[in-house]
């Protein structure tokens, strides 16, 4: 790594670093696939088997144990960097830490929101959802996990230098997170009743977007501070 940051780092060798730190810490982001397993499968066994109630609580099920799944892969989305020394190189290697920040986050969502959004296909046995409900619940959390995120890390930056950040992190996070919850139910739930949910998927992208646009540099000035402190 010093090498490589004595020498300016590219976009292509910043992926590949931080591709095969995932792939090493598989314990580590296995860990909030398990927990969305364990919610969405005792969820049924908890409520009953009635078909019409496992329906109206299924899409509201699975978003809420994507999103504590995501809130629980954060926080080591940063520390380890600050402790093992990358943070302080790229730094003093005057890397874009922006970059960076985006290639860790983008990593990141692939080995969690990205595979929950493959492990919703499970509400159809589950929760007797419709293929269709299902499809529209995968794409809403395509559409709005980005967003979960970037407010995620920003919480998780903020509390970096913190003792107990960690515990921090789902208090400063899931307040900002729940209209993004409230949203993305609300357009599944338009399009299982026949209604247009379009618009609200769109302005969920909308938001995901502009978080993935102007979040990095937020996180990276946040981290900067953390590591002259």
């Amino acid at each position: 790594m010093n090498n490589a940051a004595s020498r300016g780092i590219s976009f292509g060798q910043l992926w590949r670093r931080e591709w095969q730190v995932k792939q090493q810490g598989a314990v580590q982001w296995l860990y909030p696939l398990v927990l969305f397993l364990v919610i969405i499968t005792l969820f049924p066994l908890a409520v009953g088997s009635e078909p019409q109630l496992l329906q109206r609580l299924g899409v509201a099920a699975v978003w809420i144990a994507a999103l504590l799944s995501l809130v629980m892969g954060v926080e080591g989305l940063f520390k380890p960097a600050l402790d093992n020394g990358t943070l302080a190189q790229l730094v003093v290697a005057k890397a874009s830490l922006p970059l960076w920040v985006l290639i860790r986050l983008v990593i990141h969502w692939i080995f969690s929101s990205g595979i929950v959004a493959v492990l919703s296909l499970l509400a159809v046995p589950l929760f007797q959802l419709s293929w269709f409900e299902t499809g529209i619940l995968m794409v809403s959390i395509i559409a709005g996990s980005p967003m979960l995120l970037m407010l995620s890390a920003v919480a998780s930056s903020l509390t970096l230098s913190l003792k107990n950040g960690a515990v921090l992190v789902p208090l400063i996070a899931l307040p900002m997170q729940l209209p993004v919850l409230i949203f993305a139910t609300g357009a599944v739930d338009l399009f299982a009743t026949g209604l247009n949910g379009l618009p609200i998927l769109a302005l969920l992208l909308a938001g995901s977007i502009i978080s993935v646009l102007v979040m990095p540099w937020v996180i990276a000035q946040t981290l900067k501070m953390a590591w002259l402190n």
